[in-house]
């Protein structure tokens, strides 16, 4: 059977932000790359809930992201609460984060409309015919000791994305692989530029899924279709594989991105002008939009590509072009049909 062309909403790092409209076009998935909320307290969440309920979808796929902490149960309990116990009443701690398990349990009552994922590989069939199988993982590497949050590890420690080659159409993490959108704005720290996951890009580079998509890194708010090398990837320094390698960057085409979208003071007033034009353009739509089926300009073809989409809502606090919210985005792709064998 052809493959089934599938509109897809998806948006990160809402952090419980007010004035967060989305648009009310119909689509097929939505999904929510985490950090639903700033400080993972239960009204956050509830807030997080309604703003997933307003999404013209019957599907809504859910991850976690490092804000929120409190679904992350064994670092909450053993780690933060203890801490929050010396400044405060056990009482004040569940009435701001809630029993534990509670904010999880919210997310469950409004099942199956939202779903929250936990790590590893989920099946669904959508309602226009086809058939959805993604990996999900709300894990990122923290910037250090000193700044670990919910499902995080240190940079020097390993973490595993279990994902063959095949396995999966999409994959839904919170941030996002070495070198694709994970660019941060340079800071008085000594953070390298990129600051994406090597394991998550070693996973995505093996799996090559179609669609792969993410937020946490809030400056990398972006899209690009990444073209794979055919030939065998080169050894690195230390002699292992070069996964940053296997992207063709010449056959790789960048949707857009921040630097793309946001005038800035060397546009000359022509470009200024071009570019205050569109970014009005896409604020009146209430998203960024991209299409990569069979008989569109770019199309997606499985194995040799995959769509990046890193969908921040909330601007870096270091970007100062950038005022307000940043766009979800809205892709098409194709997918598999449902077919009846397993």
């Amino acid at each position: 059977m052809p493959d089934i062309k599938t509109r897809i909403l998806i948006l990160s790092d809402t952090h419980n932000q007010p004035g967060i409209t989305l648009p009310n076009l119909p689509v097929d998935v939505a999904i929510h790359c985490g950090d639903l909320t700033s400080r993972s307290q239960i009204h956050e969440f509830h807030s997080a809930i309604s703003l997933l309920k307003k999404i013209n979808a019957r599907l809504k796929l859910v991850i976690a992201g490092n804000h929120d902490y409190t679904l992350d149960a064994p670092f909450f309990w053993n780690q933060l609460a203890p801490s929050l116990a010396e400044k405060a009443a056990p009482e004040l701690i569940v009435e701001k984060y809630g029993n534990p398990g509670e904010a999880r349990q919210l997310f469950n009552s409004y099942s199956p409309e939202i779903v929250f994922l936990d790590e590893g590989i989920h099946r669904f069939s959508l309602s226009n015919g086809a058939d959805l199988k993604v990996y999900a993982s709300p894990f990122t590497p923290s910037r250090g000791p000193h700044w670990t949050l919910g499902f995080q590890y240190l940079p020097d420690q390993y973490h595993g994305f279990a994902i063959t080659k095949g396995a999966v159409d999409i994959v839904i993490t919170h941030g996002p692989p070495l070198g694709v959108l994970d660019e941060i704005i340079p800071s008085a720290r000594k953070y390298p530029p990129h600051v994406g996951c090597k394991h998550l890009l070693k996973a995505i580079a093996q799996a090559r899924p179609r669609l792969h998509c993410f937020g946490h890194i809030h400056e990398g708010w972006g899209a690009k279709l990444v073209t794979w090398r055919r030939d065998n990837i080169a050894s690195g320094n230390d002699g292992g594989p070069d996964y940053e390698g296997a992207i063709d960057q010449d056959a790789t085409i960048t949707t857009e991105t921040l630097d793309t979208l946001l005038p800035s003071q060397q546009d000359s007033p022509e470009v200024a002008s071009e570019r205050q034009r569109r970014l009005m353009a896409f604020w009146t739509d209430g998203y960024r939009y991209a299409s990569h089926c069979a008989n569109d300009p770019h199309p997606l073809t499985p194995g040799r590509n995959t769509l990046f989409a890193n969908a921040a809502i909330q601007p870096s606090h270091k970007d100062t072009r950038n005022g307000g919210l940043q766009l979800p985005w809205i892709v098409d792709i194709e997918l598999p049909a449902t077919s009846t064998t397993p």
